[in-house]
């Protein structure tokens, strides 16, 4: 059922072509962006944040990058130390602010330098975090925010100031915004079955507008739970684009709406009412058998790798530098106890875990 034989051919070729090298036994020193440890207020997260705004100003125009200015109350209110700890501290908004920006945090209930900044633009003192996106003449990049303590406030504004400053934006920040967005807003979910839930989860996890896959059983057959953003793509469009890729043998219904639009698609033959899920114990198999798998990623990202892999193609571009510089620092340091990050939920705790094994001898 599982055609192993198949599969072992094809993941040891996969080893040879990049995927899976161990390029050295002995163990090399952990690379910065796993050695570092912010010894920030909890109210700045862990962004390696410059705290004089001239300063600042000048290394951004020498970069040539904007400017990323963070009013905070430190010590500050729940509203404060919330932000720093929630938004502050997640990996691939803390690579973004230092790679892509130039970070500074002003405080905004102190005197001195902070105190000037703070009043240059015209910003109220003990007040909740404010971000501002600027070039270093004071251009705004976006709007002030404000009032917005998400993740994906935050992103959107990064996203929104990188292209109004004519700046490309990274796809591991794309693939940051489109999963952020899909769990605030309008996420569904869809089923479908077919000959193999390795090679569905492969065909499914690279549509766009899917944010999530999950192999698993339902009514005795292989199946793939999709979950999807549907401001992005229609539970039609998807049911349409999975028979395109020949991963809807039959497709698991809810409701009505979704028997109508499936049996238009399929016919009535293959379209089943949805029962009990049950998951299979080993998600992301194309990734699960490479080491990639040791990699702290988002639920997007690790559905678009094991979907790369499983179609033999690199899947490096949906990582981020910095997670390219774990997996190299994973390949030179194999004997180390990794742990497997597939089916991790949050990206924080993956990423800390990571950073602790890194640094064990």
């Amino acid at each position: 059922m599982k055609q192993v034989l198949i599969y072992t051919v094809l993941f040891s070729s996969l080893f040879y072509i990049g995927f899976n090298i161990l390029s050295a036994e002995e163990s090399s020193p952990a690379p910065d962006v796993l050695q570092q440890k912010s010894e920030n207020p909890v109210e700045l997260g862990h962004v390696n944040w410059l705290r004089n705004f001239d300063e600042a100003k000048a290394k951004a125009v020498k970069e040539n990058k904007p400017l990323l200015v963070f009013f905070q109350e430190v010590p500050g209110c729940s509203t404060a130390s919330g932000y720093g700890k929630r938004v502050m501290t997640h990996p691939l908004i803390i690579e973004a602010a230092e790679s892509l920006f130039v970070p500074v945090a002003i405080y905004n209930n102190v005197g001195g330098h902070d105190r000037k900044i703070l009043d240059s633009f015209n910003e109220p003192s003990w007040n909740n975090p404010v971000v501002r996106i600027i070039t270093p003449d004071g251009k705004a990049l976006s709007p002030r925010l404000n009032g917005d303590y998400t993740r994906l406030g935050l992103v959107n504004s990064m996203v929104l100031a990188l292209k109004n400053n004519n700046m490309e934006v990274p796809q591991y920040l794309e693939i940051l915004q489109k999963e952020l967005s899909a769990n605030k807003l309008l996420k569904d979910n869809a089923v479908f079955s077919m000959y193999c839930f390795w090679t569905g989860e492969a065909g499914l996890g690279n549509i766009d507008g899917v944010v999530s896959t999950q192999p698993g059983f339902m009514g005795g057959r292989e199946v793939v739970r999709v979950e999807f953003d549907t401001n992005i793509i229609s539970y039609k469009q998807l049911v349409n684009t999975a028979r395109k890729k020949n991963v809807s043998k039959v497709v698991y219904v809810k409701n009505s709406s979704e028997r109508a639009a499936a049996e238009q698609i399929l016919g009535k033959s293959s379209v089943l009412d949805a029962g009990t899920f049950r998951q299979d114990n080993e998600p992301k198999y194309y990734m699960s058998k490479t080491l990639y798998r040791y990699i702290p990623m988002m639920p997007l990202q690790a559905s678009l790798v094991n979907s790369a892999i499983g179609n033999r193609i690199s899947p490096d571009r949906y990582l981020s530098p910095r997670q390219l510089e774990i997996l190299s620092f994973v390949k030179t340091n194999p004997n180390r106890n990794w742990k497997n990050t597939i089916g991790s939920t949050e990206i924080t705790s993956a990423w800390n875990e990571t950073i602790k094994t890194a640094k064990s001898s």
